[in-house]
């Protein structure tokens, strides 16, 4: 286990890095499904070494008869990254960013649709607040349709990453660097015929440069930065990891206008604010009142 300083190095470094992966994916002239695809083999291969490392392959077993469920989760993540990294060909990283921010005001809805759990007060006040940031963000449109059509994209990825949530929690009790080393090769088994049935394989044409941002993208973004933050999580309190996690959109709005040089509204700024601060606060308050509510129950 880290100490909680190395712990917080490690996740705030993780979520740098996570934040800047649309500036390297914008530069890759290949179709978004074949770089998901490449993405999902090489972090593959990596986490099968660091779960053979520490040990975890037997955790294997946790998923027995729940092979339909690992599909599903590795289909709803291969469409998060085809989608998000579709968001970026159509509008600025910022939009794309702020838009699949609204995947924790998606998780509040399936958990009351679904799941059947209570919708507070403060959730609804959250939910209403992000809804509203979403509109602001989608429905002014700087950039014309291609602006509205990433947006969507983008949006289309928040709704992928509820449902890989959502398979998370019906897959039970098991590690998550295994869990997630499982939903990349499930990821991998669905991409590849959808790539080969779609846009086909271009690698072979890359260019130097795209060649090394394609395993940038694989090793570091995913394969290094994904071992670093579950490491990372062993040194950290779920809150304070909740918290530093919200450097990631930071860092990508930063690199959008700094390193690519894009532009976003005054209305998509104000409402991409509504969407991160109001998930944020409900994130931060939802895990104080259950950490309030455990130490009471605790002394009972």
């Amino acid at each position: 286990m880290l100490s909680n300083n190395k712990a917080r190095i490690q996740i705030i470094l993780s979520m740098v890095i996570f934040g800047t992966i649309g500036a390297f994916v914008k530069n890759i002239p290949l179709p978004s499904a074949e770089i998901a695809l490449w993405r999902a083999v090489t972090a593959f291969l990596m986490l099968t070494g660091a779960a053979a490392a520490g040990g975890r392959l037997k955790q294997i077993r946790a998923v027995k008869g729940r092979i339909l469920i690992l599909l599903g989760s590795g289909a709803a993540l291969a469409f998060n990254w085809i989608l998000l990294f579709e968001a970026y060909r159509y509008t600025s990283v910022a939009v794309s960013t702020l838009c699949y921010y609204f995947a924790p005001t998606l998780i509040v809805l399936s958990s009351v649709l679904i799941f059947r759990e209570k919708l507070k007060v403060r959730q609804a006040v959250c939910f209403a607040a992000s809804t509203a940031g979403l509109v602001l963000v989608i429905g002014v449109s700087g950039g014309g349709s291609n602006d509205t059509a990433g947006a969507l994209y983008g949006l289309g990825a928040a709704v992928c990453y509820a449902g890989v949530v959502f398979f998370n929690k019906t897959l039970g009790d098991i590690d998550g660097l295994v869990r997630t080393w499982l939903q990349f090769g499930a990821a991998m088994l669905i991409m590849f015929p959808y790539v080969i049935f779609t846009c086909g394989f271009a690698v072979t044409g890359l260019d130097a440069k795209g060649t090394v941002l394609l395993l940038i993208v694989g090793v570091v973004h995913t394969g290094i930065t994904y071992c670093m933050y579950f490491a990372s999580l062993t040194g950290l309190k779920g809150q304070q990891a909740a918290i530093l996690s919200y450097i990631d959109p930071m860092v990508a709005i930063l690199v959008s206008f700094i390193v690519l040089g894009e532009t976003v509204t005054v209305p998509q700024i104000a409402g991409g604010a509504m969407i991160i601060g109001f998930a944020f606060l409900n994130e931060v308050k939802g895990r104080s009142r259950r950490k309030a509510k455990e130490k009471i129950e605790s002394r009972k």
